[in-house]
């Protein structure tokens, strides 16, 4: 007699089986590509309890179950001031999935909430602040973020739209405030698309941003710039299927003798200062 799966079996056979070419290929490439996980790590993996934070749970976890290479790894939920309900569905979809979180709290969302301006860049900043130094206690050496492909295309116009300067989303980097600790993106090869088409395969139900602030407000500019972002993508993938590859590829290949300005590690530089030393070596001829 064939022995049923229950539902976190069928999560981890749909990542293997069914979305594999989708999911798990994508993953393990932007590991191996970016070397995003190494012998000895202790990687925090950094739960808000949305789709793609779950995801990468499950994802690092069947890693840790397959992979030669031995690290560890801690489930990490900060708890900013979520309402009950949602607090309580982050409990039970990580019951679900098997995932056994390390949870503490914070008062993000009063301290954010009490701001006038821009209190979910506010509430960004001292979410990522809290998650590395929590991690830190813990021993870990990397928190795991759940940025995906898409998150680093909208970025990246985003930032050229509305920031006025070419920027993107790196897989992994340095944190400049808590030495020895180091971010990593496993996701950042794997689409939205197929994310949420891996939750409702399985019936899954994940909570969205469930910032107070929001929900009493309304939807902030920079999440409304972003969906006008993914409109437009959206509409230029109907002329050209390829177009998000494309964005991809080109932040893999700048070619900065291109560009009349850029910045490096801070400092603001021209490309006059390339001109001109050509000019004096030209002269040297």
């Amino acid at each position: 007699m064939k022995r049923e799966l229950d539902a976190c079996q069928w999560a981890e056979r749909s990542i293997s089986k069914k979305y594999r070419k989708e999911i798990w290929n994508p993953f393990i490439a932007a590991v191996k590509r970016y070397e995003l996980v190494r012998e000895g790590d202790k990687i925090a993996v950094c739960i808000s309890g949305g789709k793609d934070s779950m995801l990468l749970a499950k994802l690092m976890q069947m890693l840790q179950k397959y992979t030669e290479v031995p690290f560890e790894l801690v489930f990490l939920t900060m708890d900013p001031g979520y309402n009950e309900l949602n607090r309580q569905k982050i409990e039970e979809n990580a019951a679900l999935l098997r995932i056994p979180l390390t949870v503490f709290e914070t008062d993000i969302f009063d301290v954010a909430n009490k701001t006038e301006k821009n209190p979910c860049y506010l509430c960004a900043r001292m979410r990522r602040g809290h998650l590395y130094s929590q991690a830190q206690k813990l021993g870990c050496n990397k928190i795991a973020l759940g940025h995906h492909f898409s998150d680093v295309i909208e970025t990246t116009v985003l930032s050229m739209f509305y920031g006025a300067q070419l920027q993107g989303m790196l897989p992994k980097l340095h944190s400049t405030n808590y030495p020895g600790m180091a971010l990593i993106r496993p996701l950042y090869c794997v689409h939205e698309d197929d994310i949420l088409a891996w939750q409702r395969y399985n019936h899954l139900e994940f909570i969205q941003c469930a910032c107070r602030f929001t929900e009493a407000a309304g939807e902030d500019a920079h999440l409304s710039k972003r969906k006008e972002i993914k409109e437009l993508i959206r509409q230029l993938k109907r002329q050209n299927p390829d177009i998000e590859k494309s964005i991809f590829a080109s932040l893999h290949s700048v070619c900065l003798d291109t560009f009349p300005g850029y910045k490096h590690e801070g400092e603001e530089h021209s490309f006059l200062e390339r001109f001109e030393r050509q000019e004096k070596d030209a002269e040297l001829i």
